[in-house]
């Protein structure tokens, strides 16, 4: 049962990443991309690792997800763009997929992905002291300059979406 449970979610996260990427409109990309968190957050309940799969909901399905979802409704994404980026993206979408098949193939060639037995592979952050000892010394700041980055881009996207006409019109 684990094991179907396991696929199925699989299945599910995978579709829903792919309704984010292949999704015109963004509110419902947005949505599954909140699906998709939700699934990963299963998986990780399914390994057992409840604080993650809380903290995969509590923040990013509801933090970030809400924020997408703000900035999309602040933007006026019905106006059509003054030029098209259709050539860019099938371009940066063929070099994407390239860099996956080329990272596999290497991985594959080096045999990376040879399962290891249970018995050999680490319990590197299964104790949840190590985990919040390394978040709150050693990667402190990263997460800091992160968060900070997201503020920045939040605000840019606010003020590049408000609109001036009275700017306009007095000049």
């Amino acid at each position: 049962m684990a094991e179907f449970l396991f696929y199925f979610l699989s299945a599910f996260t995978v579709l829903c990443a792919l309704g984010v990427v292949l999704n015109r409109n963004a509110i419902n990309s947005s949505l599954c991309f909140l699906l998709c968190l939700v699934g990963v957050a299963a998986l990780f309940a399914m390994l057992e690792a409840y604080l993650l799969a809380v903290l995969m909901v509590l923040v990013y399905a509801g933090a970030v997800v809400a924020l997408f979802l703000f900035i999309v409704m602040l933007l006026d994404l019905n106006e059509k763009s003054p030029w098209s980026m259709k050539g860019m993206s099938t371009v940066s979408a063929v070099i994407a997929f390239a860099l996956l098949v080329a990272g596999v193939c290497s991985f594959a060639a080096q045999g990376q992905l040879a399962a290891l037995p249970l018995s050999e592979v680490p319990a590197v952050g299964a104790s949840l002291k190590n985990y919040g000892h390394q978040l709150f010394t050693i990667y402190l700041l990263p997460v800091q300059v992160v968060g900070f980055l997201l503020l920045i881009a939040m605000l840019g996207v606010i003020v590049l979406s408000k609109k001036f006409d009275d700017v306009e019109d007095s000049q």
